[in-house]
């Protein structure tokens, strides 16, 4: 028998040490679950009235962020913030003003971002404000995109929607919104999950998850549904879920007295109600409720097909989920019906996220902004943060549910406000402010700004100090 060197011992050990060593575990996918007009009104958030199965079971996996606030009540300008981690214009078209603005591009969104560093990055439906992200009279013009170096592709399937802008605000079979006759309010119509332009969304969101599950890149995959925005129309199978479930009482259903950001929900009324009045009728307004809710079960169901799609192909394992509402609504609440006020149910909207790698679920009450999504998604992936983000990680509650949150910024045109624990702060152009007290029984009911002169002071510097972060490309002009 031949015997062998020690040295050829010691080289055959390391050879077979190297052959044997496990190759580097591959970055971490993103799935972001944009869904519109979502109030953080589901079972996972405390209501009970509402069937959101899919996403409930998220949350029992996650993290739930129970006072999330947007940084503005309007998808455009919140899917800003979202998208580029900063503050920014306050107007529906926040990112195709950027996109000229030669000099910001210095600042890449978070899918650009990701891109840079080894992703593929795709989009389906509605992630900016317009679906599929292009511009043009029907959002479908390839010279005019939202969002230039975001997207390896961004997808929109409108079948017999005609294009984008048909898609969005479409209701059953391919009807889309035309100014006369107006498109009716509400609509729940027999048939399968497809004929309505979410279904379709969904269809193409698991057509992309097979594809990029398959390949050894990492994945940045933002799927956008539309559902429960304007008009409420979802298969009549989500409708039936609410024939006999009570919903709660509308709080503080009066007009506002005084100055404040109320408005007369302009959107909302852009459709037919058969003249009837939300809220003058009672059964009228409860037939708004349960379209609403039929709605988000709806979207709650294409959430559970992509979920479910991401577990077959074995991708769950490796992929953290966001799930995020771009903004509340108001279903009655200060008399408004709609977004686009400064009052909590504009701003408040669910956040769940969920990290392959997290130590256990759990939840906070702590306050946190949707800011903070981009540089959290860098942190959970191991990707350098960029230092021109406005938002923070909040990568330490997965690990530690007593981390701290921070006061939320928000803006509409010539206003703006903050929320802390106890206060919500809002300051108009000209000094007039509004401070409400959550921890009172009248909540965002009665403006005591004027018998608190310090502490309407100490917030108009928060404010001024958020503002001085809105750079001179962010402006409504």
């Amino acid at each position: 028998m031949t015997s062998i060197k020690p040295a050829n011992l010691i080289f055959l050990f390391l050879l077979g040490f190297f052959a044997c060593k496990p190759e580097n575990k591959q970055a971490k996918n993103v799935l972001l679950i944009c869904i519109d007009d979502l109030r953080p009104e589901l079972k996972s958030f405390g209501a009970s009235h509402i069937s959101s199965p899919n996403i409930d079971g998220l949350a029992e996996k996650g993290f739930v962020f129970k006072k999330h606030y947007v940084n503005a009540p309007s998808c455009g300008p919140s899917r800003y913030t979202l998208l580029t981690g900063r503050y920014g214009p306050a107007g529906n078209y926040a990112l195709f003003q950027r996109s000229k603005v030669e000099d910001s591009l210095r600042y890449a969104t978070m899918p650009e971002w990701f891109r840079n560093h080894g992703y593929t990055t795709v989009s389906v439906g509605k992630v900016s404000h317009h679906p599929g992200g292009r511009g043009g009279d029907d959002w479908n013009d390839e010279s005019v995109i939202e969002m230039p170096n975001a997207w390896d592709k961004h997808l929109m399937p409108v079948a017999e929607w005609q294009h984008p802008r048909g898609a969005m605000h479409g209701l059953a079979y391919g009807e889309i919104r035309v100014k006369d006759p107006k498109m009716d309010v509400y609509q729940s119509e027999e048939g399968g999950d497809e004929i309505y332009p979410d279904g379709l969304i969904t269809e193409e969101a698991l057509n992309q998850i097979s594809e990029l599950s398959g390949k050894d890149q990492p994945f940045f995959l933002a799927v956008g549904l539309i559902k429960p925005h304007l008009p409420f129309g979802a298969p009549e199978k989500y409708y039936d879920l609410y024939n006999r479930v009570e919903f709660p009482e509308t709080q503080h259903p009066e007009k506002p007295e005084g100055r404040s950001t109320w408005h007369g929900s302009g959107e909302f009324r852009q459709y037919n109600m058969w003249g009837q009045e939300g809220n003058e009728d009672e059964d009228f307004a409860l037939e708004l409720k349960k379209h609403y809710a039929a709605c988000v079960s709806y979207a709650d169901a294409q959430v559970g097909k992509i979920l479910q799609k991401l577990k077959e192909t074995g991708a769950d394992k490796n992929t953290i989920v966001v799930l995020w509402g771009d903004h509340g609504w108001h279903l009655g609440e200060h008399a408004i019906w709609g977004k686009h006020s400064l009052f909590e149910e504009s701003l408040h909207s669910p956040l769940i996220i969920f990290d392959p790698e997290a130590q256990s679920p759990g939840e906070t009450a702590e306050i946190v902004e949707t800011l903070d999504i981009f540089p959290t998604l860098c942190d959970l992936t191991s990707l350098p943060k960029p230092d021109f983000v406005h938002g923070e990680s909040l990568k330490p509650f997965l690990s530690d549910k007593n981390a701290s949150g921070h006061s939320a910024y928000g803006y509409i045109s010539n206003v703006q406000t903050m929320r802390n624990d106890q206060y919500r702060f809002i300051l108009h152009e000209d000094g007039f402010a509004e401070l409400y007290d959550h921890l009172s029984s009248e909540g965002e009911t009665q403006n005591i700004a004027v018998v608190n002169p310090a502490l309407v002071e100490e917030f108009s510097k928060l404010i001024e100090d958020r503002l001085g972060k809105r750079d001179k490309y962010n402006s409504d002009e």
